[in-house]
């Protein structure tokens, strides 16, 4: 797909990836519209939504494509994140992140797929899932499952729309510098320890993970993968035999 000229919709557009994406989109030329529930002044359109009301998803997506006379690119990043023990976690909690990260999600791709079909143009999506999707990470319950669910949409949802030549595929983040992984800064010593698991050996940027969202765009013959972009962190094995040595 030629970047030049696309439209595009950014969900969660406002910051971390979501920001980073909407800045690499640009800047190869596409116009873009953000759907988030803060402005997006660096966007071309920006709209206030939440992604977890499907109404509002409905006719935001809606007057996006119309501002941007179609649609060819949706970038499905909205999300929230949540820790709590199993044992603790309530279904209000449970339901605060799945309102979001997955059904908010499959809304999101529902409306923009209906867009891009309605407007006759081949397009391209990349839902933005996790790592955590794929890994176990305790504390994390409602919102492992809310990205392994996202990931099995990709899939799905690649083969239900290619006879429409679209294109769905996701971008598995680690440990990202974002405002959301800032909050683990309250845990002494993570981000160092995360760090060192990372085949890099570091922490990653949005503007890193962004790069594979972008990418994703542009390969037209690729469609229903998950794209670990994590710079090697789920790479790390708990029975590597080097760790004892």
């Amino acid at each position: 797909m030629e970047l030049r000229g696309a439209a595009a919709i950014v969900t969660g557009g406002a910051s971390g990836i979501g920001a980073a994406t909407v800045a690499q989109l640009r800047a190869a030329g596409a116009r873009v519209a953000v759907l988030d529930v803060h402005d997006a002044p660096d966007a071309d359109v920006s709209l206030r939504c939440d992604v977890g009301d499907e109404e509002q998803v409905v006719a935001r997506v809606r007057e996006a494509a119309d501002q941007l006379s179609g649609l060819d690119i949706a970038i499905v990043n909205a999300g929230i994140g949540g820790m709590s023990p199993l044992l603790d976690l309530s279904t209000l909690e449970w339901d605060r992140v799945m309102r979001v990260n997955l059904r908010g999600g499959f809304v999101t791709l529902r409306e923009c797929a209906r867009a891009m079909v309605d407007h006759e143009r081949p397009g391209a999506i990349v839902a933005i899932t996790s790592v955590s999707g794929f890994l176990t990470d305790r504390l994390m319950a409602h919102y492992s499952v809310s990205k392994a669910g996202l990931a099995a949409l990709v899939r799905v949802a690649a083969r239900e729309l290619g006879p429409h030549g679209i294109r769905v595929n996701g971008v598995a983040p680690g440990t990202t510098d974002t405002p959301m992984f800032a909050a683990t800064d309250r845990m002494r010593g993570y981000r160092e320890r995360v760090a060192g698991r990372a085949a890099l050996g570091r922490v990653g940027s949005a503007a890193e993970v962004a790069q594979a969202a972008v990418a994703l765009c542009a390969l037209d013959w690729v469609t229903g993968q998950i794209v670990a972009a994590d710079g090697g962190v789920s790479l790390a094995s708990p029975i590597d035999p080097m760790d004892s040595m």
